[in-house]
């Protein structure tokens, strides 16, 4: 059920990116921006707003904190990590 929650999010998006965030976090904040300054469009999903994708997307990815970032272009969903990852990963690909 977890990775199946993820892949029917990231299916749905049809954008770049798939984040899931939570209110009141500057790192969300810093990475909607990063996104955008790049270019590159997200889809974002609230736990705050939907607390029942946040157990789930935890034992998909082991990630704990917000955001959780995963690059799904090209038809694959692949999980990259938080904000500081998602800087480096950036930095690399494009």
């Amino acid at each position: 059920m977890s990775e199946e929650l993820i892949v029917a999010h990231a299916g749905q998006a049809g954008t770049d990116f798939l984040i899931y965030t939570g209110n009141f976090c500057g790192y969300c904040s810093a990475l909607k921006r990063l996104l955008k300054g790049k270019g590159l469009t997200f889809t974002e999903l609230n736990f705050d707003e939907h607390p029942d994708y946040r157990t789930p997307v935890v034992q998909a990815t082991g990630h704990r904190t917000v955001p959780v970032v995963f690059d799904i272009r090209g038809g694959q969903t692949m999980f990259i990590g938080g904000f500081d990852e998602t800087n480096r990963y950036l930095r690399k690909t494009s």
